[in-house]
């Protein structure tokens, strides 16, 4: 008996040691995964930056370069397109809809065809090509599907059954990486992707977060994106920011969002009929526009339009109509289907509205660059909060909390009143759809006649 006894203490023993082996294993490899998001995101950025540098030295190479992205944004238009379409199929647009699409969807299967290490390369390869050719695209967004299919990878080789909260995790660790703003991420995934507080899968975001921002400030170094503001209401008129921003931001977006939905639907039934060659032609039409408007404005609207919101916010006022010729340089290029996300692009619409705003009211430009992009910003994506927190974090401007705060509210509420469907959920249903009947078509093919 005493023999016997010993020996089950040793099986048990040995069985707890496999099982605690193997879950310090799991645990390894999602620490890896989520730290290589912070690691990616770095060098995603730095790459999109040398891209849009490229482009800017191109147009300024010789007394007519100007008129060279006449050529080069509708050409690059169109082989971002045909590389999309054919080669990283679900790698169009900004990249957080086939993200939240791929958490709705049950099967593995399904959600590989939207998450994959192969569209996470093509999403950079190909959003670095439209900064290259001027687009009014940022590699945010496209970092969420990046950081994505990061984590479904690890998930699988690391043999983890949590799917949907992995996927969770690696959009908020890679929203956090691309803007260093670790707070942003965990709000945008509760707020935006989720759409609700899950305990146990909050505690894997949170540990993405940590984990992928200690990477990317190794690399990177600790930093505000916007740098710091320190901009405060002083008088009535300041304060008056705060309404005016609210509703005309949040209208803005939801015009952008609203149309964005509408002609998006209209595209895609046309282009049916010849998907390749239409959908190509479409990112040529676009390009040309882009490239118009971007000789038109001076190439204030090429690219991300991070320099100029940057300058609005340190109390540069920006060109009356920048905002309006960079909304429809975005809208532009979201239509065209490249891949490429709005997040930067919006903030440049927000700071540029409410520099307007603050010239015409004679306010501080800063304070008012602050509080368009708030509610700018809160209008399209209709998630307040993390409109809210994503701004405090990018410029630090901590004097300006309860402004920036109701700002995001309002235009949240006036963009709910105008556009009820939220763009990036609205975006998110048609690859649902093309991922259901991609499966079923399959089956079709591999059931016996």
């Amino acid at each position: 008996m005493p023999s016997a006894y010993r020996k089950s203490k040793l099986f048990r023993r040995s069985r707890v040691l496999r099982g605690s082996l193997s879950l310090w294993r799991t645990r390894a490899v999602f620490w890896f995964g989520a730290i290589a998001i912070g690691v990616v995101s770095v060098i995603f950025a730095k790459l999109a930056d040398l891209a849009q540098k490229a482009f800017t030295s191109i147009g300024s190479s010789s007394e007519f370069a100007f008129l060279l992205p006449l050529l080069i944004t509708p050409l690059g238009f169109m082989l971002s397109a045909y590389l999309a379409a054919k080669v990283f199929p679900n790698s169009q647009g900004s990249g957080i809809p086939q993200a939240i699409a791929a958490r709705h969807l049950q099967e593995n299967e399904d959600r590989q065809r939207l998450l994959s290490l192969k569209i996470a390369v093509g999403k950079i390869m190909l959003t670095i090509l439209g900064l290259f050719c001027g687009a009014s695209i940022g590699r945010e967004g496209p970092t969420v599907q990046v950081g994505g299919a990061i984590m479904l990878a690890v998930a699988r080789f690391g043999g983890m059954a949590q799917a949907r909260g992995l996927i969770l995790a690696g959009s908020a660790a890679g929203i956090a990486a691309a803007f260093n703003t670790p707070l942003a991420g965990i709000v945008f995934a509760i707020e935006e992707m989720s759409r609700s507080y899950q305990s146990r899968a909050n505690g894997i975001v949170l540990t993405a977060v940590i984990l992928s921002g200690m990477a990317a400030l190794a690399l990177a170094g600790s930093y505000n994106y916007f740098g710091e503001a320190s901009a405060t209401p002083t008088d009535i008129r300041d304060w008056g920011l705060i309404l005016i921003c609210g509703v005309g931001g949040g209208a803005l977006g939801a015009c952008f969002s609203g149309f964005a939905l509408h002609f998006g639907q209209r595209l895609r039934r046309w282009v049916h009929p010849q998907p390749l060659t239409r959908t190509v032609a479409v990112a040529g039409l676009c390009g040309l526009l882009v490239a118009v408007i971007g000789v038109g404005s001076g190439s204030a609207t090429f690219g991300t339009g991070y320099e100029q919101a940057r300058g609005a916010i340190e109390g540069h006022a920006l060109p009356m109509l920048f905002f309006i010729e960079k909304l429809a340089a975005s809208f532009l290029s979201m239509l065209s289907g490249i891949p490429g996300g709005i997040f930067a692009p919006s903030l440049a619409v927000g700071a540029g509205f409410g520099s307007t705003v603050g010239s015409l009211l004679g306010t501080s430009i800063a304070l008012a660059a602050i509080l368009g992009m708030a509610g700018y910003f809160s209008g399209v994506v209709q998630a307040p909060m993390t409109a809210f927190v994503i701004i405090l974090e990018m410029t630090g401007d901590h004097q300006a909390v309860i402004p920036i705060m109701a700002v995001s509210m309002i235009g949240y509420l006036t963009s709910r009143i105008l556009s009820h469907e939220p763009l990036y959920h609205g975006l998110s249903r048609v690859f649902i759809a093309s991922a259901i009947r991609a499966r079923r078509s399959e089956q079709r093919i591999q059931a016996p006649a």
